[in-house]
């Protein structure tokens, strides 16, 4: 059985703003969330169809990622709410750039982008090399 890495909670309160691609991001989909942010949800067809096929993509993301000491649903809500001020990268423990990006206003706004294509890898790879430092 695999952890559960990812909320389907989070991944509806995401959805309620679904037409930006941020639930399709958070359950890592990067390029049809790019293709939401861009189309507003492909029109709201597709944001409308995504509400009966987050359980799926809720059940990929937790047999892809490594579940540990960081949480992703957090890491994503910083993200969401607060990745202008670098709140994120300083949770995922990154506080050069989280300075970087609080002077930056997320380095004007293509940190943001960038860290929404990467998220779950970053959170992924810290929690692997934590846990893999445990042992």
């Amino acid at each position: 059985m695999a952890a559960d890495t990812h909320r389907k909670s989070i991944g509806y309160i995401l959805w309620i703003v679904g037409f930006t691609g941020s639930h399709r991001f958070y359950y890592g989909r990067p390029i049809t969330g790019t293709l939401w942010l861009f189309t507003g949800g492909l029109l709201l067809i597709g944001w409308f169809i995504d509400f009966f096929l987050i359980p799926a993509m809720d059940r990929d993301c937790d047999f892809r990622y490594q579940a540990g000491p960081l949480d992703y649903s957090a890491g994503w809500l910083l993200l969401t709410f607060f990745g202008y001020f670098g709140l994120h990268r300083f949770y995922l423990g990154k506080w050069p750039t989280g300075i970087l990006y609080l002077c930056t206003v997320g380095l004007g706004g293509i940190g943001i982008i960038y860290d929404f294509w990467t998220l779950n890898e970053q959170i992924d790879a810290e929690n692997r090399a934590r846990l893999a430092f445990r042992v």
